[in-house]
């Protein structure tokens, strides 16, 4: 198949990438590429079955679409702080630039549109073992845009009368190794904290539920969903995850510090959590066939063991998601207002 792969060079992109390829599929990849080029390796080894192109999915070419069978949008502005941050580009980011790209893609003949949705629809769930069609709860910006674009998308295939095969994985909470590694998702900044400073921060009390999927797994959901019989996908949702990785945050807390001996675990002075979600993930395992490999403790036994070798430094900027969009907001502004003709310190003039 030729896929494209919208946020391909982000976290979960830049491991769902390779996976496609390994398995024989030819692969485009957009992306604003804010986090670096996570695949420059693997494009140069790719012998031209990987092509990587720096855009925008509000403003994707429409030759980036020719050809096409399936697209798999991994895009958008991610984590709650990140998308509180401006509001009104987590909008027309995560929302906008998801319904131009579906758009697009239906517009150029794309049968397949498999979109990354995320179990924080759940928002504050009103029971445990939520199902695909228990209600939506979200309780954040980056949670309402993956709604209203879930809905969006249903729709849009709804009306296309089987020419638009709309599916969408809800994943649980990413953990585990990435090219393009995340510090701002709880197993992966529980570990870090743990490893540098010996020590926890548990906010909203610790009780509320989340459900984890390591990023390999995530992965490798999204491969199956991207080739799986119409019949079986075409319109649904999968919740993606494991039930045995539902767990209480205080309780992650302390697995992170039995992994590393000395950790001391804080309880912040923060309001409730209003995110408490436990679900279940057996629709999967019933229509796909699709389980997870890796467990919680297998992703914090990971990530230590990187930080220890320091194959991660976990000081890079570019690993936490709100420092780097501060960052380029910050020289976004300084650049407008202390460029002459498009230059800082070069000059234009001859």
């Amino acid at each position: 198949m030729k896929i494209l792969v919208a946020g391909g060079a982000g976290y979960v992109g830049s491991v769902l990438v390779p996976t496609l390829l390994e398995k024989g599929h030819t692969v485009t990849v957009l992306d604003r590429l804010f986090f670096g080029n996570t695949l420059v390796e693997a494009e140069r080894a790719s012998r031209g079955k990987l092509r990587v192109v720096r855009g925008d999915t509000r403003a994707c070419p429409r030759e980036l679409m020719q050809g096409i069978d399936a697209v798999i949008d991994v895009a958008g502005i991610s984590n709650d702080p990140s998308c509180e941050l401006e509001p009104e580009l987590t909008r027309s980011v995560n929302l906008d630039g998801g319904k131009r790209l579906a758009e697009l893609a239906r517009a150029c003949g794309v049968r397949r549109y498999v979109y990354s949705s995320s179990c924080s629809v759940y928002g504050h769930g009103e029971s445990v073992g939520l199902t695909e069609t228990s209600p939506r709860h979200p309780v954040s910006a980056y949670a309402r845009s993956k709604v209203d674009l879930e809905d969006f998308l249903f729709d849009m295939g709804r009306r296309s009368k089987g020419d638009f095969e709309v599916v969408a994985l809800r994943l649980a909470t990413v953990f585990g190794l990435s090219p393009r590694m995340r510090f701002d998702l709880a197993v992966n900044v529980m570990t870090k904290n743990a490893y540098v400073n010996r020590r926890i921060m548990v906010d909203g009390g610790g009780r509320q539920w989340r459900p984890f999927v390591h990023v390999r797994d995530a992965a490798d959901a999204f491969t199956m969903a991207a080739s799986a019989d119409a019949k079986v996908v075409a319109g649904e949702v999968f919740n993606v995850g494991a039930a045995s990785n539902n767990v209480q945050i205080l309780n992650l807390a302390f697995r992170v510090r039995d992994a590393i001996p000395g950790t001391e675990i804080v309880h912040a002075a923060t309001d409730p959590d209003l995110r408490d979600y436990n679900v279940a993930f057996e629709k999967a395992e019933r229509v796909l066939d699709y389980r997870t490999a890796r467990t919680i403790d297998d992703g914090i036994v990971e990530v230590l063991g990187a930080l220890k070798s320091g194959a991660v430094d976990p000081d890079e900027r570019r690993w936490y998601t709100l420092r780097q969009y501060v960052f380029l907001r910050d020289a976004e502004r300084a650049m407008q207002e202390l460029a002459l003709d498009g230059a800082l310190l070069l000059s234009h003039a001859n």
